[in-house]
Formats: structure tokens, sequence, C-alpha cells
């Protein structure tokens, strides 16, 4: 009991972090029509500054780690990427009115990572003086890239099955007709005349629907994403050159101003895009509601055998969790668009939008933050 009281007080503490009442305030303004924008400019600029300044941290770190410290977590973060996008696809798939490319585009959006929420668990860790291995946020690309290309994959290999099977029933159905039509005219029905000729075309369309899925452009397409690219440069900048002056003069000053103005943009585009929940199935706010958890506990568990095994940090442990928990809200979206062009936007972007992002930032941090202290003592 004392360890769950332990648990419960320090998780209360976090939910009053400045960081989540941005957040709820953004929800709070757009609840009340309120005329306050934020152009998207100003947006897209304040996620580069906080993912430059987050992996020239980690470009720093990694210039001076031991890279094999690294394996056994980015293994495993590829490893999360790939299952999130199977479970959904073995569950969330199977619900009523729920449609499996939708499904499993939506899987792959909540494998996915967000720069955003990565960055406010950055944040916190370090308002709770929690170590990390500043290189932890290198672990983003390991969980991205595996999670959309496995989504767009087992999108095109649904969507050729359904074809080929809906070619075979047309096949079968003409075949039908034509029988018919001879016995209407006096005639015995019969084998068609040119057997073969059914096993060329459907032979010939079987090629045309199981075309095979080229993986390289799907992560070529994820490491052009805006967000991807940002955080990735700033980690090669860190390795190759000594950013530590322009680093500790201007991107680490502003972080925790910019990421406060961030969540309450997000706040507000989390409120507006609860609408597009409607126009898609209900069991989409269910799975939206717990899968960030379930996601981050998965991640927090494999983080806890690396914690053994390797000594990987509390913080380190924290990360994997809040990646594994985020939902792509930069990169992920255009890149599934573009890979699964079947799946309804509003399904996907929708349930992450409108509660994945703000479960996985209100509850989902402060969660696996405090039960890194009550169980490993980090903090």
């Amino acid at each position: 009991m004392e360890f769950l009281s332990d648990f419960l007080t320090r998780f209360a503490d976090k939910l009053q972090s400045p960081t989540l009442g941005f957040l709820i305030g953004g929800m709070v303004v757009a609840a009340l029509n309120s005329r306050l924008q934020i152009p998207d400019s100003v947006y897209k600029f304040i996620v580069f500054m906080l993912l430059m300044r987050v992996g020239l941290k980690g470009g720093i770190a990694i210039r001076n780690a031991n890279l094999a410290q690294m394996l056994l977590p980015a293994v495993f973060a590829a490893i999360i990427g790939i299952v999130i996008v199977l479970i959904a696809s073995n569950t969330l798939a199977r619900l009523p009115k729920v449609k499996t490319v939708d499904a499993i585009a939506t899987g792959g959006l909540f494998g996915a990572v967000s720069g955003s929420t990565l960055a406010a668990g950055l944040t916190m860790l370090e308002s709770e003086g929690m170590e990390y291995e500043a290189w932890a946020a290198a672990l983003y690309p390991f969980m991205d890239i595996p999670a959309l290309v496995t989504a767009i994959v087992l999108a095109s290999i649904y969507t050729s099955k359904q074809k080929q099977r809906a070619l075979e029933e047309e096949s079968v159905s003409k075949q039908e007709s034509v029988s018919k039509q001879a016995v209407a005219a006096g005639g015995y029905p019969s084998e068609p005349e040119y057997p073969s000729s059914r096993q060329e075309y459907l032979s010939q369309q079987r090629g045309s629907t199981n075309k095979r899925v080229e993986i390289w452009p799907i992560i070529k397409e994820s490491l052009q994403g805006s967000a991807l690219s940002a955080l990735l440069l700033g980690i090669v900048l860190g390795i190759i050159t000594r950013p530590d002056s322009v680093y500790e003069s201007f991107f680490n000053p502003g972080f925790r101003g910019l990421l406060s103005v961030l969540m309450l943009i997000m706040g507000m585009e989390a409120w507006s895009r609860i609408g597009e929940l409607r126009k898609v199935a209900q069991w989409y706010v269910v799975y939206a509601f717990v899968a960030p958890l379930l996601h981050g506990l998965i991640g927090f568990g494999l983080g806890y055998v690396a914690h053994i095994t390797t000594g990987f940090t509390p913080g380190g442990v924290v990360i994997l969790a809040v990646i594994a928990a985020s939902s792509s809200d930069i990169s992920g979206p255009p890149t599934l668009r573009a890979g699964i062009p079947k799946a309804n936007p509003s399904a996907y972007i929708g349930s992450s939008t409108a509660v994945g992002t703000p479960i996985a930032l209100a509850v989902g941090i402060p969660l696996y933050i405090g039960l890194a202290q009550a169980v490993m003592g980090g903090g």
C-alpha cells in the first residue's frame, strides 16, 4: 500500500505541470469559441526549434557515448513500433463498423512518434531532475520508420487480397450467368469453352494486384518529414561540429517557453479535431484513450529490461515509454495519406490528435515518470 500511495502522490504532482496546464488551457480556449489564432508558420518554427534543441543535445551526447549501449534500446524501439501496428490490425480492425485499412493506418500513426510529445516528456524529466541519456531522443526514428513501413505494407497486402477475392467472385458470377443463359436457351450447362483463359486472366490480375511494396520510398518519405529532418539534422550537427556555445546561448534558454506555446496550440487543435471523430465509429475514441497508455507500458516494460541488463537510466526508460505512447502529429499523417490513400484521415488523425495526444501528454508522461520514480528510484 505504501508503494501505491507513493506512486499516486507523485502522479498527482505531475498533473500540476505548467506544460499540461497550457495544453488544457488551449482546449478550454477552443471550447469557448475564442478567436485566438496562432499562425501555422509559428507552429512549424516552434517545432523546428524544439527538435533542433533535442537533436543537438543528443548529438553532443552521442559524440562522447558508448554506442554499444544504444543497441538494445534501439532494437526495442523498432520492435515496439512494429508491435503497435500489429496490435491495431488485430484488435481495432475487428471491432464493429471499423474498416481494416482505417484501423491499420491508425495503428501506423500511433506507432509513429510525435516530436512535440517527446519534447514535452524531456521537459518534464528535466523539471523532475531525472537523469537520462541525451542520446535517448535518437530512438525516435528507430520506432517511427518501422511503424510506418509496417502499416503501409500490411495495408497493401490487405488491399491486394481484397482485389483478388473480388476478381475471383466476379469470374464465378460471370460463369454462372453464362450457364443460366445456356439452360434458358435449351442447351446444357458446360465447362467454359476456354478454361485456361480464365486462369490466365486471373493470373494477370493477381500480378497487377500483388505488386511488391517498395520499402525505400516509405523510409525516404519518413526521413524527409519536417519533424524527423529537424531532429536528425540536430543530431548530425551535434556529432560532427562543436555547437555547445550556440546550444547553451540560443536553443536551450527558450525551450520551456516555446514548449508552453506548442502545448497551447496542440490543445486548441485537439479540441477542433473532436468533431472529426463523429464521422467514424465510436470505437476509435475507446482505442485512442486506451492505446497510448498500453503502448507506453509496453515501452516502459522493455525499457526496464534494458535498465536491468545494460544500466539504461530511469529517465531513458521514461523516454522510451513516452515515444511509445505518442502518435505522430507532423510526419506521420502525410506519409500515411500517400501510402494508404484508401484510409480515412478522419479516423486516424482525428483519434490521434483529439484523444491520443492529450492522453499521452496529460496522463501518460506523469504516469511513466511516477512509475519510474516508484520502481527504480529515479529523481
